[in-house]
């Protein structure tokens, strides 16, 4: 898909100039309207990445937390726990990873109720070609350098932690 035409200016510079006249200066404003559209560029290009084999980036990522996993299979339950997502999600992601033949769903022996997913060698060969493929186009975030990077991570962090992701320390 072609890119749209560059604008000559920064739409959200430009909006955040706005706001500050109208409702006064809010810096909360433009960081959030740039992390959503830096959101929606990588998730754009890691997609575009992955689709060939068939995957979204959310399936990836499950295929990828398998392979992480000491046998290649979680419970339902703990992918969707690993993966912060509804118990919704985790089946439709991983009905479709089945139904292309990357996972298997069987019964969980230590849960009556319970259901496995585990990774099938298709499944491991198609993530770790997406994998290379993602890691040969840094994720979509070539535009910064190692440090840059470490610094993206620990400015997020202490959102992710007060949204309850995880317990700090």
């Amino acid at each position: 898909m072609p890119k749209p035409l560059s604008l000559s200016f920064d739409p959200i510079a430009r909006a955040d100039e706005h706001w500050k006249q109208r409702w006064g200066s809010v810096p909360s404003m433009a960081a959030i309207t740039s992390i959503m559209r830096a959101q929606q560029i990588l998730l754009s290009e890691v997609d575009a990445v992955v689709k060939p084999y068939g995957l979204t980036f959310a399936r990836y990522e499950a295929l990828v937390l398998l392979t992480f996993s000491q046998k290649g299979e979680l419970p339902m339950s703990k992918i969707g726990e690993r993966l912060m997502v509804h118990p919704t999600s985790v089946t439709n992601t991983v009905d479709r990873l089945q139904a292309a033949g990357f996972v298997e769903k069987r019964p969980n022996p230590n849960d009556g109720r319970g259901t496995l997913a585990a990774i099938t060698d298709k499944g491991r060969e198609v993530c770790e070609a997406a994998s290379a493929d993602l890691m040969a186009m840094d994720f979509g975030l070539g535009a910064y350098d190692a440090e840059q990077l470490d610094e993206i991570f620990s400015l997020l962090r202490p959102l992710r932690v007060a949204a309850g992701d995880f317990a700090e320390g």
